[in-house]
């Protein structure tokens, strides 16, 4: 599903549309509370989910590969589960990239082949809200630009569960470029004053590549993209235009056209994100440069004595 995000699911505070959508978002929660499915208890492979409450780009994927780097540096054999989406193929290959990816339509089926190939930890990129699975350890991520944005629950705000959740919860990531921190912390640790935080800030890892004097027309269709524009400004890029597409987005010939007679006209290169670039194909991504990015967690010290912790009995 190609989801650009309602613009008032990102108000401070909610619109009269928002309010209006309430009734509909409190029937959604009652339907999937009675939806739950009773939990796997015993698995045998560790597992580690990393998942999310705000609808949209919160950086699982990026601190699910840190997470997998993290284990491997600790001769710990872990990979990546994913539940089949057709749309999401360039988190697929990203992770492929980076490590062992099983996937399936159903998240057990895969950690179950993770298990036949004897690995020791299933990292699992999203499926916090699977409840047929009980996880070993859960990491709930928000990007620090977007927070909850309103506050509400889909479809009045882009809210899967009520924030106050976190109280049932025991780890918070939050990825982005340090924004709003303070504020962040402060509003969780009123929910839940034992949980703990992680943080981690992004990190472009080719941005000696790309030289400070030109201009450049960003663009990508992820689920955050106000974040990756923020990191490349940090980092003196000198953006002309940026343009956001849905998350997972399938660029089109036209698409790519469009982009590159805008790039001639304001006399600007072409950046893109990792992931935006793996979905292009070769024959689109012609004159498209890609930044590669890593996440840069602010306490690893914490990030892998949490982790490791829960493992110690491999």
């Amino acid at each position: 599903m190609n989801l650009k995000k309602p613009k008032f699911w990102d108000n401070e505070t909610p619109s009269i549309l928002a309010y209006l959508l309430l009734p509909i978002s409190f029937l959604l929660r009652s339907l999937i509370l009675l939806k739950r499915k009773p939990k796997i208890t015993k698995l045998k492979i560790k597992t580690i989910c990393i998942g999310n409450i705000y609808l949209g780009g919160t950086g699982k994927t990026s601190l699910s590969i840190k997470i997998n780097e993290i284990l491997n540096r600790n001769k710990i054999r872990s990979c990546f589960i994913k539940k089949y989406y057709s749309d999401q193929q360039d988190e697929q290959k990203l992770l492929e990239s980076r490590g062992k990816l099983f996937i399936s339509s159903k998240r057990i089926s895969a950690i179950n082949l993770a298990v036949e190939e004897e690995y020791q930890v299933a990292i699992l990129d999203d499926g916090l809200q699977d409840n047929s699975i009980n996880y070993d350890l859960k990491f709930v991520c928000f990007n620090s630009i977007n927070w909850i944005g309103n506050g509400l629950t889909i479809p009045a705000g882009p809210l899967r569960q009520n924030i106050n959740n976190l109280k049932n919860y025991d780890h918070v990531f939050l990825n982005g470029n340090l924004e709003n921190l303070e504020n962040i912390k402060n509003f969780i640790y009123k929910i839940n004053p034992s949980i703990t935080l992680h943080i981690g800030k992004y990190i472009p890892l080719n941005i000696n590549e790309f030289n400070k004097d030109y201009k450049y027309l960003v663009f990508s269709g992820i689920g955050n993209h106000k974040t990756f524009v923020s990191m490349l400004k940090d980092y003196g890029i000198n953006i002309a235009k940026d343009l956001e597409f849905p998350d997972h987005y399938k660029y089109t010939n036209n698409d790519i056209y469009k982009i590159l007679n805008l790039s001639n006209d304001l006399n600007c290169k072409i950046l893109t994100t990792e992931k935006d670039y793996l979905r292009l194909g070769k024959e689109k991504s012609k004159n498209i440069n890609f930044i590669k990015s890593d996440l840069e967690i602010q306490d690893e010290d914490k990030l892998i004595h949490t982790i490791l912790k829960k493992n110690e009995n491999i």
